[in-house]
């Protein structure tokens, strides 16, 4: 039998994978005119801070290495990302924004904020983002415990 609060739950769960679906397509269609996926952009922005490998990077946007590397091939042949072998090991490539990519990223990031919904305060907005960050972390926790076990 499912309790109220099993419920509740199951409902959340359902309303934010639909505002998740909707928040990337609006920022697909808002990030089309410059020729980037949002998949593209948060992968350049795994890259801002400094350049990474296939799997650093992967890890750090929690993607699939070989999901990432398709978009990194796009965006390596758009220009956005260079891929060199490091200086250690031969065997790895690192790969590192190119100043087009950069620039590309701060369109990306200006195009992003122009086009979020104005209807939520500030305020309302600081909370939500509290909110989801603790779920994302203590699902985050769970997908961790159950590697480990």
């Amino acid at each position: 039998m499912t309790t109220d609060s099993e419920r509740e739950l199951r409902n959340f769960c359902q309303l934010l994978s639909q505002a998740a679906r909707l928040v990337q397509r609006h920022q697909d269609d808002v990030l089309a005119p410059l020729g980037l996926t949002r998949a593209a952009v948060i992968a350049l922005e795994g890259l801002a801070p400094g350049a990474l490998n296939q799997e650093q990077l992967a890890s750090s946007v929690h993607a699939k290495s070989q999901t990432m590397g398709k978009i990194l091939a796009r965006l390596q042949l758009a220009g956005l990302v260079s891929r060199s072998r490091h200086p250690r090991d031969r065997r790895q490539l690192i790969i590192g924004l190119t100043g087009a990519g950069r620039e590309a990223l701060a369109a990306a990031q200006e195009a992003e904020a122009h086009a979020l919904p104005a209807e939520l305060d500030v305020s309302g907005w600081q909370t939500l983002q509290k909110e989801l960050a603790r779920f994302v972390a203590s699902l985050q926790a769970r997908e961790m415990n159950e590697r480990s076990a």
